[in-house]
């Protein structure tokens, strides 16, 4: 005894040193090494210096720690001890109940107490369980302390038993579940009897003034309502109900101290499912009391909220946002439950819109996800069925689409009526607007409604939440036409009447901008062709006519002339675009009034007074192409006088070049509803006065024969922008010409051939080549040692695009920043600028390369007038010259937007011209930048990028942040090159491997040369060219070993295809690859957690390798017997395996297992298996295992030293 005294005095100092933070780094150290030590040592005498150090003669911090070794010891050596021993521990662990449960106990001691127990439980299963289960009974009536320890242990078992541990194995946890769901008949009455007595002893001793004695009665109330929710995920709601746990709940709804956590347990009961066996019909009882009692307490706060104000408090918010939490889960999953009720059913419907319209916002949103999900439903299947079988039986599945289903959605449908639509609009209407956007001191009052603001947390930003009312809209509008039709309009004309009658309009404007949106769903789902509009009644056509008519007119008559209200007036127009399709008779009107409101805004620049009002006629400008493309060929007959206006304009020197390239775009979506024909006749008006300037050699000699020249461009504003303006229509021209998605010219014999744009391929490209060739020139260091301070100023990265890079806000950059077609407000139209400035000609530069880059992309797909009659030195000149200096931002947009395309469309018969003079500089160069960068980032954990002008500026981690993300971006996009090399359509003559699968299935005899699948195949084209085949193989090699998932995906379908033309051909060197060396990295590969999502491919190319090359050579064999665990007899096991089976499914679980057999070194394996499926009978569903992405190496070998 007086051993295991000293035994136990050690180790309290030891947990002393460890937690006392005035020790020595060195003492606390030792502490924790003895600790370790002692843990893993003697499991008796842990076992009895742990039960002692829980003795209250210690201090609370080691009798803690004690009780944490106990825990350890159950969980992690728990088979150590045998049967007798174990029980023993269990007895003795149960006896220390009551001396645990006192009133002067830590809560945190009764816990831990609690947690051990069901520890014992877990391990030892149902038969101390169904032992253990009456001594608790009898502690829990002992007293409120002895009852609260009784609840504790109680809820711990089940979280043990729902939530995921690995610790206990599916076997053991459904056996204890099952132990526990028998026992439900003794827990759930004794948990209801513990809540019944308790609740009544805590009022009680309350109304006594015995505070104390209060507060310990409602501390086993507060453990007893966390024990059944403990209970409420999984077990039968029949059972919940049946023991008087619905009523008990229910009943504490109404009581201040404890109606949270009662809402708990609703709010985890309302998303059960219901079940297809025999009991569904006492669940449906079970959920229709849940109903009830909710919606009791719902009519109760919704009363006193709308009568009385100052009577309701924060409190009653929190627990009416509980509740209505609640009612949703219970609307979105179990309203068939009521279906049959039409009272009741009317009457939540009535509750969920009184939370809609509530004026606090997180009750409106909660009740806004209802709405939502139910309106998701009823748009999912037909409004009237076409058979209903209207029997009246219990519903069935709620996947079938049985009559009775379509039945409830009729009920439903018949009582959300046009009143309670009108009420959801009305709401969803004043809710579009953001608070931040409201001025103080408008006229237009919206009451106590509380706005979306941008210091909401937890619900996302305002765009998700206005999508949501939206969706809403949408869906009203579409089932409901002259409901949402006449809602709108009477908003608007509302909102209108009252800004003509404010003496300060433009301030008061939010309103009406926020209704903009709501107006264009309404007009674009009525007028989309595929509702009640196209389908329904005349006197419905002829009302919504007269209704949206009358809009427009009152749109029309409106003599704005401020910028902020033309440019509002501008989006409502091109918003009834969908409206004109139908009534062409008003086209006329709206587009004689955009020109009015064009002219009636100022046209001079120089003042940057007028900045708004410059901004608002690109807006004007941009609205001609939305309506353009929503009334379609409504406007066609308006395509002649819309082209005079624009060439009286031009003559008055009354329209930027910026607006004409919009009213130029707007052009060519009109002409692409009318044809070919009508396209090249536009085009050719278009592009005719911009070639005799382009094609001049005297402004290309001047500026584009020497880098320098450049210089001097950027000198010449009013030139250098009228070039970047020609640029970015050529990109417009070549995005809107050509066919129309849908359409079918039968006059056409080749699409290719007649393209609108095929004969200005000739004069466009050339000069843009001479300028991307003197742009990329900039960069090169001999160049840039040259250039003044302004222009190396303007090389650098923007702070948007240094944003994006650290994952800001505006991660995406909009061409409209520099082609004005949105919203932007970096004004790049420079004419009549005297001064050219660094933003100046960066914003130029970059969108010289954007647009120039999209020209020669969206050029490739036109054909042949691209890859025939283009030199293709020149375009290897002008992109790849340089590339030894790119950034690597540039190069991967070079990639993206121009050798992806480019490679997609070359013809067969032109890859000899095109693809080897451009891939292989980008593939050399790449290959050894990203392998340097990679292997910087892996082994000193940062990624060394040469984009050196574009980060110059911010903290070390900034930067490191910004190279790594540099990094990434030009890996993925070069592996998307790859798998585009690789795709089906570019490798049609490469065969497919036989279903069957069997070793050796490909005959010897029939295998080909490269050269025979070079013509059909460009992968077997590329690697015919050695040169260009060395730096893609060594890259797809090292991609597997780079911590980059996404990558991966892309390189290995680009290794699947080089592993099939290794099966199909008889080249000696590529078998050797791909046995050895691509064997080998794809090995590596799955020793990467971060290639988890991938790591079913690369099994499946794992055993492509080796059931189709093992036996013509030994590398794959010898590879496998070189991981760690693997022997002989395991591979011939699994040999012998592999020949018993042609299924491919089965044949790569049989690789899986055989790699899953070296332990854990393959990480991407064992992440997939941890994340395995566990018997979990909550409906709850629970979040997945990701592997994250990181930065550091994550092993370089996988015992592969004996190949390597």
């Amino acid at each position: 005894m007086e051993e295991s005294n000293n035994i136990a005095s050690n180790v309290a100092r030891a947990i002393a040193a460890s937690l006392d933070l005035n020790s020595t780094a060195d003492a606390r150290k030792a502490a924790h090494a003895y600790l370790n030590s002692f843990e893993a040592g003697d499991i008796h005498v842990l076992a009895d210096t742990s039960f002692l150090l829980v003795k209250k003669d210690w201090s609370s911090e080691i009798r803690f720690h004690a009780f944490k070794m106990l825990q350890h010891m159950v969980r992690l050596r728990w088979e150590e001890l045998n049967p007798a021993e174990r029980m023993n521990f269990a007895n003795v662990a149960v006896e220390l109940m009551p001396e645990i449960a006192d009133s002067c106990e830590q809560w945190a001691l009764k816990s831990q107490m609690a947690a051990l127990v069901a520890e014992i439980v877990r391990r030892e299963g149902l038969n101390l369980w169904q032992g253990l289960l009456p001594s608790l009974v009898s502690l829990s009536s002992k007293g409120p302390v002895q009852a609260e320890l009784v609840s504790m242990v109680l809820r711990w078992l089940p979280e043990d038993i729902t939530v995921h541990n690995e610790d206990l194995e599916g076997d053991r946890r459904r056996l204890l579940l099952r132990g526990l769901t028998q026992s439900l008949p003794e827990i759930f009455p004794l948990l209801y009897n513990v809540l019944e007595v308790h609740y009544g002893a805590a009022l009680s001793e309350a109304g006594r003034q015995q505070l104390d004695i209060a507060k310990q009665h409602a501390a086993t109330v507060t453990a007893t309502l966390n024990a059944i929710n403990a209970y409420a995920e999984w077990a039968p709601l029949p059972d919940i109900a049946k023991y008087g746990i619905l009523h008990g709940c229910g009943f504490l709804l109404s009581s201040p101290d404890f109606r949270l956590h009662a809402c708990e347990f609703f709010k985890l009961v309302s998303p059960r499912r219901r079940p297809s066996d025999a009991s569904a019909s006492e669940f449906e009882s079970a959920m229709s009391s849940i109903f009830q009692i909710l919606m009791n307490v719902s009519r109760e706060f919704l009363y006193k909220s709308s009568s009385t104000a100052g009577v309701i408090d924060e409190s009653d918010f929190e627990f009416a946002e509980y509740v209505c939490e609640s009612m949703v889960s219970l609307g979105s999953s179990n309203l068939q439950c009521i279906a049959g009720d039409s009272t009741a059913l009317a009457l939540y419907l009535e509750q969920m819109l009184g939370f809609f319209q509530h004026f606090k916002l997180a009750l409106h949103y909660q009740s806004l996800l209802f709405w939502l999900a139910l309106m998701r439903d009823l748009m999912s299947r037909p409004k009237i069925p076409a058979h209903s079988t209207g029997d009246g039986s219990a519903v069935n599945n709620q996947e079938s689409g049985s009559g009775q289903a379509d039945n409830e959605k009729k009920k439903i449908l018949s009582i959300l009526n046009d009143d309670m639509c009108s009420a959801i609009l009305d709401i969803s209407f004043q809710r579009l607007l953001k608070k931040e956007k409201l001025l103080s001191g408008t006229v237009i009052s919206l009451g106590p409604l509380e706005l979306w603001t941008d210091d909401i947390e937890g619900k996302g930003d305002f765009g998700q939440y206005r999508s949501r009312l939206l969706e809403v809209i949408k869906f009203i509008a579409s089932s409901k036409p002259l409901i949402a039709g006449a809602k709108v309009c009477e908003r608007i004309v509302t909102i209108i009447t009252i800004l003509l009658n404010s003496p300060m309009a433009a301030q008061d404007l939010a309103v009406m901008e926020s209704m903009q949106v709501g107006l264009e769903y309404v007009v674009s789902t009525i007028f989309d062709g595929s509702n009640e509009f196209s389908g329904g009644s005349s006197e419905v056509h002829q009302t919504l006519c007269r209704m949206f008519e009358g809009l427009l007119q009152q749109l029309l008559s409106l003599k704005w002339t401020e910028p902020a209200l033309v440019e509002v007036l501008g989006h409502y127009l091109d918003a009834m675009g969908p409206f004109l399709k139908y009534f062409p008779d008003a086209v006329g009107s709206v587009i004689n009034k955009l020109f009015e409101l064009l002219t009636s805004l100022p046209f001079v620049v120089k003042d940057p007074a007028t900045s708004s009002a410059r901004y608002a006629r690109l807006q004007i400008c941009t609205s001609f192409i939305r309506i353009a493309k929503a009334a379609d060929k409504s406007i066609l007959p308006h395509m002649k006088g819309i082209a005079d206006t624009m060439a009286y304009l031009q003559r008055e020197g009354c329209l930027l070049r910026s607006e004409h390239n919009l009213l130029g775009e707007a052009f060519l979506v009109m002409a692409s509803s009318a044809g070919i024909q009508q396209q090249q006749e536009v085009l050719a008006w278009l592009l005719e006065p911009m070639s005799q300037q382009w094609i001049l050699m005297e402004w290309q000699n001047n500026y584009l024969s020497e880098p320098l020249g450049l210089v001097r461009l950027c000198s010449e504003t009013t030139f250098m922008w009228s070039i970047f303006h020609n640029v970015t229509f050529f990109e417009k021209a070549l995005k809107r010409s050509g066919m129309k998605k849908g359409s079918l010219n039968l006059q056409t014999a080749s699409s290719t051939a007649l393209h609108p744009m095929a004969s200005h391929v000739s004069w466009m490209l050339p000069p843009l080549l001479k300028l991307l060739r003197a742009i990329h020139s900039l960069w090169s260091p001999s160049v840039f040692q040259i250039l003044p301070g302004e222009i190396k100023a303007a090389m650098t990265m923007s702070d948007v695009e240094r944003s994006a890079l650290l994952g800001g806000a505006n991660p995406k950059f909009s061409k409209g920043v520099l082609t004005f077609t949105d919203g932007s407000q970096i004004d790049t139209s420079k004419e009549g600028y005297v001064d050219t400035n660094e933003v100046d000609i960066r914003n130029w530069l970059r969108g010289i390369r954007d647009s120039g880059y999209n020209v020669l992309g969206l050029s490739a797909t036109i054909g042949d007038a691209f890859f025939k009659h283009l030199d293709v030195h020149s375009v290897a000149v002008a992109l790849m010259e340089n590339m030894q200096s790119m950034e690597f931002r540039h190069i991967r947009q070079l990639v993206h937007s121009v050798l992806i395309p480019l490679v997609k469309h070359c013809p067969p018969d032109m890859w000899e011209v095109w693809l080897e003079k451009l891939l292989f500089p980008l593939f050399c160069f790449c290959q050894q930048a990203l392998s340097c960068s990679w292997s910087s980032l892996l082994h000193e954990g940062r990624a060394k990028v040469p984009d050196n002008h574009g980060i110059l500026t911010g903290s070390d981690l900034k930067v490191e942040v910004m190279e790594e993300k540099l990094l990434r971006d030009l890996t993925r996009e070069v592996c998307s090159l790859l798998s585009t090399v690789a795709s089906l359509g570019l490798n049609t003559g490469l065969p497919t491997l036989e279903h069957s699968g069997h070793v050796g299935r490909v005959d010897i005899s029939s295998l080909k040369d490269l050269d025979a699948f070079a013509s059909t195949c460009m992968v077997s084209f590329l690697l015919k060219r050695k040169q260009l085949a060395i730096p893609v193989l060594q890259m797809s090699l090292e991609a597997f070993t780079w911590t980059d998932g996404e990558a991966v995906t892309k390189v290995s379908s680009f290794s699947t295809t080089v592993v099939l033309l290794a099966i199909f051909t008889n080249n000696v060197e590529l078998r050797e690859f791909v046995s050895r060396d691509l064997f080998t990295a794809v090995i590596r590969g799955l020793a990467l957690e971060s290639n988890a999502v991938i790591s079913a491919d690369l099994v499946n190319l794992c055993r492509e390798i080796f059931i189709y090359l093992c036996d013509r050579d030994p590398a794959p064999r010898q590879i496998l017997l070189s991981l760690p665990c693997i022997t002989p007899n395991d591979l011939q096991a699994f040999e012998e395996a592999l020949t018993k089976t042609a299924s491919p499914k089965e044949q790569k679980q049989l690789m899986k297992s055989l790699l899953l057999a070296t332990g854990n070194n393959l990480k991407a394996l064992a992440a997939q298996k941890s994340v395995n499926v566990i018997m979990n009978v909550s409906a709850k569903p629970r979040g997945s295992v990701n592997a994250p992405e990181t930065r550091i190496d994550e092993g370089d070998t996988v015992g592969l030293a004996a190949i390597l």
